[in-house]
């Protein structure tokens, strides 16, 4: 994601204007080749970027179509995801989403005294 931030910033620096007039700054002129140097070393990263959305997008498109009104329907009917502990994979494979503990209102009302620390005679 960085990259195509990066990517997108530096096609706007070289998308405006530039007068002939006038010759650039050495700040402009290191920073231009810096995004330079960096359209060159991204343009691989995005080439494959470009190659595994061509590979995934199918694959992607199907998941959308098939659980789309499912996840929907879920995401509807839950208000806070933030009392939620993240997902967890069972052993045999299924995946379960455990509602975090609210310390005040589940902890035990009569909690057991605590053992008192021996005492050393000295």
């Amino acid at each position: 994601m960085k990259h195509i931030v990066a990517f997108t910033f530096a096609t706007a620096l070289f998308a405006a204007p530039v007068y002939a007039d006038e010759e650039p700054s050495l700040m402009e002129r290191g920073a231009q080749l810096f995004f330079e140097g960096l359209m060159q070393e991204m343009a691989p990263a995005l080439d494959d970027l470009a190659e595994l959305m061509e590979e995934a997008g199918p694959a992607l498109q199907a998941f959308i179509t098939e659980m789309g009104p499912k996840l929907r329907s879920v995401l509807e009917e839950v208000e806070d995801w933030s009392v939620y502990s993240a997902p967890e994979v069972l052993p045999n494979g299924d995946i379960i989403i455990r509602r975090k503990p609210d310390l005040p209102h589940d902890a035990p009302e009569h909690a057991p005294p605590a053992e008192p620390e021996p005492q050393i005679d000295l």
